[in-house]
C-alpha cells in the first residue's frame, strides 16, 4: 500500500470541513499521508477552559480528528467507515495562546481496528498532550 494519496487537494479538504467541529475549533490540516498527518489549532478564547488555558477537550478533539482522518485514508472508503472506539489523553503542559500542532501516526493498521498515536506540541516544540486513539473499521 503506497503512502501517497493520489490527487489529494489539501485546500479542498480543509474547505470540506467547513461548518464541522474541526472548523469551529480552527483546526487546519497542514500535511497528510497514510502514515503521518499534521494539523494546527489556534489557542484562543474559543478553545479555552474558563481559567484561560487550552481546554483538554479541545486537545482531544484535535487528536480524534487527526486519528479519524488518518484511519479514513487507510481504508476502502467505498465499503468501510472508520469511527472512534476509544481515546485517552495525557495533558502535560498548559497553553494560553499561540498555535498547537498535532502529529498523528499509526501504531496498528488492522482489518477491524486501527490504533493511532497523536502528539500535540506548542510553538516551542514542547509536548502539550499525548493521546492514543483506537478506531473501529466497520462495513457500510
Amino acid at each position: 500500500m503506497s503512502d501517497e494519496i493520489p490527487e489529494f487537494d489539501l485546500a479542498a479538504f480543509n474547505e470540506f470541513n467547513r461548518g464541522t467541529l474541526p472548523d469551529v475549533l480552527g483546526i487546519a490540516f497542514i500535511s497528510m499521508t497514510k502514515q503521518r498527518l499534521v494539523a494546527t489549532m489556534p489557542v484562543e478564547r474559543r478553545v479555552h477552559q474558563p481559567f484561560g488555558l487550552l481546554h483538554g477537550g479541545a486537545s482531544v478533539a484535535l487528536a480524534e480528528t487527526l486519528a479519524s482522518i488518518g484511519a479514513w485514508l487507510n481504508i476502502n472508503q467505498a465499503t468501510h467507515s472508520a469511527v472512534g472506539l476509544e481515546i485517552n489523553a495525557n495533558h502535560l503542559r498548559g497553553v494560553r495562546s499561540g498555535l498547537v500542532t498535532g502529529v498523528a501516526m499509526p501504531i496498528h493498521l488492522g482489518r477491524s481496528t486501527q490504533v493511532w498515536e497523536i502528539r500535540i506540541s506548542d510553538e516551542n516544540d514542547k509536548l502539550v498532550c499525548i493521546s492514543r486513539c483506537t478506531m473501529a473499521i466497520i462495513a457500510q
